[in-house]
């Protein structure tokens, strides 16, 4: 459902890649009546007959052709065979994978026709990751035009690229860095295999040491594994289930509009698709914002039938997030539903991808992936963008090999009617040691189908999501999830063990991994060096070898420069975030969210400042 911003973090300023909107609010919506083309002139592209359904690579190529974004940067056009110095000077206005809109002060050294060499830079957020570089690719001027604003008229060049973004960085950019990549991946396999081999060595001097080590290794190796041999399930153009998309929404203002327009505008067919938007008794502006984007998106009620498909309700009184999801599956009139944060953005493509495994009539739940939206807005925010893709790239992948993901994450994850509508009341009943659940709602409702049923991931239905960006906010985030791990792992554990056994072996190992990690990184940092005077090289080593698989796997797949930061957070995590494990271990009973005012939240307020006034009434130091 999102956080409760504290206003340290409303004063961050995130920085989004930003869409260009269209002309039509719903311009990858299908039109029933077929009174416009699939591709406009923007180039915003439906899938078409012809188009390779089952390559998924070749889809988020079409995908990112499709797309443009609001631009703000410096561009210099060279005639063909021209010097820079006679070059124009322009700045951007917007740009795709195949061209840009630009703002020139003065066209009257080029034409309609002419061939350029363009230059320019895309900063970091102008474009999805992985674009961010210096640009010099040769290019054609396609149309000359005025632009009449407030401000006065701007003359405006748009020009197409010889040969699209993403071939021009494959060849020009990547092609060594994922070579290197590949090589570098398998060195640090290699590296790690034999220091596991010296722990078997070592291994009668300290058994539980080196047999949680090794152990370790292993279950790390075998994820990359599986998440490297992971597919996605291809598109069925015959198949398109009835879905009705849930979003709860609680205090998010900021991004529920966007949220909204994400959902509805969907490449799937009309009458097969409807959202429901329901509100847990905000008490900022969302109801507010709610109610204009649908009117909005009401205009166009004619064609695309919004009125129907698009609808919302408010709660009577603040009753929590699992209490909002099923009144949006009460609501629902499709067989499948599914559930999106209220700050998160679906892609145009992201449904019809992400009910493929449905085909599968065991299959119960399905996750999609989900990528950080605001990556740039600082070092706390590009951390998080490399541990998302991996835990979905690679873990939850890894996962779905066995059809068990144990977390169908509140994202972007869709079930089966049936299953949610089977499983509400104990869901929303939902006790812990006497209290109740209110967080870890995705994991809980995974336990409830993953009972029963198969779990699946599907890679190619991508939405993004808003991360924390304050270090206090992200902190607390993550101790919220450590607790809601460690609740819903144990009731998992009870059952997990009927799944395929492998499966039920992996994620024991998951399980005490870890729990234990705390321990051991304790023992070989502090123990050993002040009691035995050895310096712990060779566990630093595995450190830094496990930091570098996360980064290198980050460069083979996204092919980013934040693949650094993947290093960046294994030692984040090792010497801030492992500590919190400890923390969960003996509060993992307690149900405050720590970042949104939930009941419990309020309770356990009133509850601390009763006792620091009592506190000052007898002089204790509270």
């Amino acid at each position: 459902m999102g956080i409760k911003k504290s206003k340290q973090q409303k004063s961050t300023k995130e920085v989004l890649t930003l869409p260009r909107t269209d002309r039509r609010t719903l311009s990858y919506v299908p039109d029933p009546e077929q009174i416009r083309m699939n591709a406009d002139r923007r180039g915003n592209r439906a899938l078409q007959p012809g188009d390779d359904l089952s390559n998924t690579e070749y889809l988020n190529k079409l995908r990112m052709l499709s797309l443009r974004y609001v631009a703000d940067f410096e561009v210099l056009l060279v005639p063909k065979g021209k010097k820079k110095s006679s070059g124009t000077k322009g700045q951007a206005a917007d740009i795709s994978g195949t061209g840009l809109l630009l703002r020139v002060p003065d066209a009257s050294s080029l034409e309609v026709g002419d061939m350029v060499k363009a230059r320019f830079r895309i900063p970091p957020g102008a474009m999805p990751e992985g674009f961010e570089s210096a640009v010099r690719i040769d290019a054609s001027i396609v149309r000359q035009f005025v632009n009449k604003t407030e401000s006065g008229d701007e003359l405006m060049l748009a020009i197409e690229f010889e040969k699209p973004l993403t071939d021009y960085f494959q060849r020009k950019r990547w092609g060594y860095s994922v070579y290197s990549a590949s090589a570098l991946l398998f060195v640090s396999v290699l590296f790690i295999m034999l220091m596991r081999a010296e722990s078997i060595i070592y291994f009668k001097y300290n058994m539980v040491l080196y047999l949680y080590s090794i152990i370790a290794a292993l279950f790390l190796l075998t994820r990359y594994l599986f998440g490297a041999l992971y597919r996605d399930v291809p598109i069925n153009p015959g198949y398109t289930p009835g879905v009705s998309i849930i979003i709860p929404c609680f205090n998010e203002a900021d991004w529920i509009k966007r949220t909204i327009l994400s959902c509805i505008n969907q490449d799937y067919p009309v009458e097969k698709l409807e959202v429901i938007v329901v509100d847990d008794r905000s008490t900022d502006q969302s109801v507010q914002q709610i109610q204009d984007m649908i009117e909005l998106i009401h205009s166009e009620a004619e064609r695309y039938a919004t009125r129907e498909r698009l609808t919302y309700t408010v709660l009577p009184e603040n009753a929590g997030k699992r209490a909002a999801l099923v009144k949006g599956v009460e609501m629902a009139k499709h067989d499948l539903v599914v559930f999106v944060d209220s700050d998160s953005f679906l892609d145009p493509t992201a449904i019809r991808h992400l009910v493929q495994p449905f085909q599968d009539p065991k299959m119960g739940g399905v996750a999609g992936r989900t990528d950080v939206e605001n990556k740039y807005t600082n070092n706390m925010t590009k951390l998080q963008t490399v541990r998302y893709y991996i835990a979905f790239r690679i873990m939850k992948a890894a996962e779905s090999w066995f059809d068990s993901v144990t977390c169908l994450s509140g994202p972007l994850s869709c079930y089966r009617k049936e299953l949610i509508v089977q499983h509400a009341d104990a869901w929303l009943n939902q006790k812990f040691l006497g209290r109740p659940a209110t967080f870890g709602d995705d994991r809980s409702m995974t336990n409830f189908i993953l009972k029963t049923h198969r779990t699946g991931y599907q890679d190619s239905a991508i939405c993004s999501t808003i991360v924390p960006s304050q270090m206090k906010v992200f902190l607390k985030q993550q101790m919220r999830w450590k607790r809601s791990w460690l609740r819903e792992s144990l009731r998992a554990g009870s059952f997990i063990w009927r799944k395929e056994p492998f499966m039920a072996l992996f994620f024991y190992i998951g399980l005490i991994v870890p729990i234990a990690a705390p321990v051991v990184v304790a023992y070989n940092l502090i123990y050993v060096p002040i009691v035995h005077g050895i310096f712990p090289g060779t566990f630093l080593m595995g450190l830094l070898l496990m930091a570098l698989l996360m980064s290198l796997a980050h460069l083979l797949f996204r092919k980013s420069r934040l693949w650094v930061f993947g290093f960046v957070f294994c030692l984040f995590y090792e010497f801030v975030l492992l500590w919190q494990m400890p923390v969960a271990w003996f509060t993992f009973w307690k149900s405050t969210w720590g970042t949104r005012e939930t009941p419990q939240d309020i309770e356990a307020r009133l509850k601390k400042e009763a006792r620091k006034r009592k506190g000052k009434k007898f002089g204790l130091p509270f």
